[in-house]
């Protein structure tokens, strides 16, 4: 019997593993050139070519961006300081502005239109110097904001503007003496300042704070009140500003009985100065001292009075009529010289105010309504022009009281041309008024300031 081959020990050479054609290639390729195909890469390699790829474009890019910034504009803070340096260097630059116009006239029969303070209008106008006691702020630097009002309202032929109250910063300071010679030392600038608003034609005026209060119970505050107020009078005489040029109270504090505020204000006004005497002049409020109020006042000092519309619907507790009250407080004011009243509307809109809540510390949105001795962005134009046909027989000049100040202005005159044409002499408005369109105002602001405003 045929004995049967032995099986051979280990694989044959038909089933040895032979070399793939991609490492075939690569072991003869190798010394010759580099792998293109980077998924082919072992995953080390691979992710290090395809990373240098990324970052190419993100240094390109982060070059362009230190190169930009390397130009970059001044920001808001580098455009102020450039700004303050130069005012500091010569306060009254924006005077040469001023110099360079005509005088003008405002028509004598008119009646003039006001606003206060805060000019919406133009951005960068500043209406005092705002730093504070370790900045050695000064009159001075007011004024050149002044003069930069001034134009503007040239410009818009505005010619009446109540200035800010805090024109001479800390010169009544007790503790601050530093500044208390500040009107002296001024007296030629607040004289220029002075004679340019004569020749723009612009009456002045002034209103205290509700810090001012003749009539305290605390003496210390009382003689505090009328420093203050001495102040104000001596840098309107300084202007060289005419008697139409007030200051504007209130009466103060009630303290729970108003027939003794009134009596304590009446004993206070025979303790003030000539000049502040000459100029002051007694608002009605919207809370604690009404027209009659001020009327009986007037009847025991001779201090002329404000007529403000909007604080006579909000407390007339007396119920008087409103055209002879307007009356009576008009003719307080001396022969020959015009008197002025406040005028506005009240705020309407519901606000919605957004915050936390107290107890619970969950985000809320509040809808909170109206408060009527609040007052309106802008005058209501039915409302006012119907108020402004009834006291069509009266001489007076009316600073508006809106929050949008030198706007709601421009907008009154806008819609008294449109909607009250025979009133618009009477207040100097120009026909081309009443086709002005109503345009949004944008005021620009840097990156910086967004930001810090979201904080």
């Amino acid at each position: 019997m045929a004995k049967k081959a032995a099986t051979p020990q280990g694989p044959s050479p038909a089933s040895k593993p032979k070399p793939t054609k991609a490492i075939a290639a690569t072991s003869k390729s190798a010394p010759a050139k580099a792998v293109r195909n980077v998924s082919a890469l072992p995953p080390a390699i691979a992710t290090t070519k395809a990373g240098a790829k990324k970052q190419a474009p993100l240094a390109a890019k982060k070059s362009a961006a230190r190169n930009k910034s390397a130009v970059k504009a001044p920001g808001k803070k580098e455009l102020a300081a450039a700004d303050l340096a130069r005012r500091l260097a010569d306060p009254l630059f924006p005077c040469a502005a001023l110099e360079a116009m005509p005088p003008v006239q405002w028509p004598a029969a008119a009646m003039r239109l006001g606003f206060a303070v805060k000019v919406m209008g133009q951005q960068g106008l500043k209406s005092n110097d705002t730093r504070r006691w370790q900045q050695d702020p000064h009159l001075r630097v007011s004024l050149g904001y002044l003069c930069e009002i001034f134009s503007y309202l040239r410009k818009q032929k505005i010619h009446m503007y109540r200035m800010s109250s805090d024109m001479a910063p800390y010169v009544t300071h007790p503790d601050m003496p530093q500044f208390h010679s500040m009107l002296r030392d001024s007296a030629a600038d607040l004289e220029h300042v002075g004679r340019l608003a004569r020749e723009a034609d612009i009456r002045l005026s002034f209103h205290p704070s509700q810090f001012i209060v003749l009539n305290s119970e605390n003496e210390d505050l009382t003689q505090r009140s009328m420093r203050d107020l001495e102040w104000q009078a001596d840098m309107l005489d300084r202007m060289g500003c005419g008697p139409e040029a007030r200051m504007v109270i209130h009466v103060g504090g009630a303290y729970g009985d108003r027939t003794s505020g009134c009596a304590r204000w009446i004993q206070t006004w025979k303790r003030l100065s000539e000049p502040v005497r000459r100029r002051l002049v007694l608002e009605n409020d919207d809370i604690r001292y009404s027209a009659a109020d001020v009327l009986h006042i007037h009847e025991h000092t001779g201090v002329a009075l404000i007529f403000d519309y909007q604080h006579f619907w909000c407390f007339n507790p007396e119920k008087l009529e409103l055209l002879p009250t307007v009356e009576r407080m008009l003719a307080s004011w001396p022969a020959g010289e015009r008197p002025k009243m406040h005028l506005s509307c009240a705020r309407t809109e519901m606000r919605e105010i957004k915050r936390k809540n107290r107890k619970t510390g969950a985000a809320e949105t509040v809808l909170q309504p109206p408060i009527w001795t609040g007052h309106a962005d802008y005058n209501n134009p039915f409302e006012t022009i119907t108020f402004l046909r009834s006291i069509a027989h009266l001489d007076t000049d009316i600073m508006l009281e809106a929050k949008a100040k030198d706007l709601a202005l421009l907008r009154l005159r806008s819609d008294i041309a449109r909607y009250a044409p025979d009133l618009m002499s009477r207040y100097g408005i120009e026909a081309a008024e009443a086709s002005v369109p109503v345009q949004e105002l944008v005021h620009e602001e840097d990156a910086e300031e967004q930001a810090t405003e979201s904080l």
